[in-house]
């Protein structure tokens, strides 16, 4: 079993920023990675989750995740990697380990990762909208969940029982919303 950093697009990395898939699929990305090779995955000099290769049709090479680190990334420069032409790299067994270790295992091959404590969290999208009947009022309210999208609907977040802490996200990132904030700046 061979150990990788795999770069992933700028364009498929925002995707999975925002969405929760459990594989990520490089186009044309298969080249020497084998079935159930570990593999770094590498974005902007930085390490955000570790995966194992699976069977995949074409030349795509399609990654099972095992542990991300979306939010708290590490560093990746002791791969030296140069991301304008590398896409795939060996990596070897100490700095894999020490990388994947790095973001929550200790190995890919020590089993499971132990599931870090979990929380309850409400997330909500409130928009008003004028409507004569509720139904209509729902209709509208996916109409413009579709337009809008990600990039411009805010998403709200906050712990279950602690709605004092509620944070919005835009494009899976922290937004300010307050405007009279953004007057002061």
């Amino acid at each position: 079993m061979a150990q990788w950093a795999v770069i992933i697009p700028a364009d498929r990395w925002a995707t999975e920023r925002l969405f929760h898939h459990d594989t990520v699929t490089v186009s044309g990305g298969a080249g020497p990675v084998d079935p159930d090779d570990e593999v770094l995955l590498v974005v902007g000099g930085e390490v955000v989750a570790l995966a194992h290769a699976v069977k995949a049709d074409g030349d795509d090479l399609v990654l099972a995740y095992q542990r991300r680190a979306f939010d708290e990334p590490v560093p990746a420069t002791e791969l030296g990697l140069d991301e304008t032409e590398v896409r795939i790299a060996p990596v070897g067994p100490e700095a894999f380990h020490r990388l994947a270790g790095a973001i929550g295992r200790a190995s890919a091959a020590a089993g499971p990762a132990a599931v870090a404590e979990k929380k309850t969290w409400l997330v909500s999208v409130a928009l008003p909208i004028e409507a004569a009947t509720p139904a209509e009022a729902v209709r509208q309210f996916w109409s413009h969940v579709l337009e809008l999208g990600p990039a411009e609907l805010p998403t709200y977040v906050w712990p279950s029982g602690d709605e004092l802490a509620m944070q919005a996200f835009v494009l899976g990132q922290e937004a300010n919303q307050d405007p009279e904030e953004e007057d002061e700046d």
